[in-house]
């Protein structure tokens, strides 16, 4: 746990070599958070665990500047690059379907309906998120930790400095309201 300390104090200080590391050390951990996201979508992203850490790893060396105080705090910040990944994987699966450069085959339509549902689902819940974080920043947080990384209570509270108790409330609060959106 040491070595993560240091290398998450060089890190700050913009050094890539220590977000490399990071990323070896905390692999298997990135993996679990990947395969969990992943399992939550129903496999619809075309994408494999591997994939989706390693797409995570290319956005956290574009980042400029990344500011990390701990083991926790940096799983966080990867879940919400993790969500930004799929978000984005669909998005451009979806640009695509309305005539990008793919092949164009006939499908069943029950096949092409579940896709799309899916896609649309996935879509809705970033753009209610977006307005959920208006209404308070750190619901968009436990949601993301725990609907896109599949971290525990105990994981999520420490990385936001909160008991569990509170991010049970706060995850209670968050389906709530995007209940409410999602149905508008």
């Amino acid at each position: 746990m040491g070595d993560i300390t240091v290398l998450l104090q060089r890190a700050k200080e913009n050094d890539r070599e220590a977000i490399d590391s990071l990323f070896e050390v905390l692999y298997h951990d990135l993996k679990r958070i990947a395969h969990n996201r992943l399992a939550a979508s129903g496999h619809q992203t075309l994408l494999d665990t591997s994939s989706l850490v390693h797409e995570a790893y290319l956005r956290f060396q574009q980042a400029e500047r990344i500011t990390l105080n701990d083991r926790e705090h940096f799983l966080a910040y990867a879940a919400s690059t993790l969500r930004s990944v799929v978000v984005d994987f669909v998005r451009k699966r979806k640009a695509e379907r309305r005539g990008g450069d793919a092949v164009h085959l006939t499908l069943d339509t029950n096949i092409a309906d579940n896709l799309t549902a899916t896609d649309d689902e996935i879509l809705s819940v970033h753009d209610a998120l977006g307005e959920l974080a208006r209404v308070d920043e750190r619901l968009v947080r436990v949601v993301e930790m725990r609907y896109f990384a599949g971290l525990t209570e105990i994981e999520i509270a420490a990385a936001l400095g909160v008991t569990d108790r509170t991010v049970r409330r706060d995850w209670e609060k968050a389906r709530m309201l995007l209940a409410g959106m999602l149905k508008r």
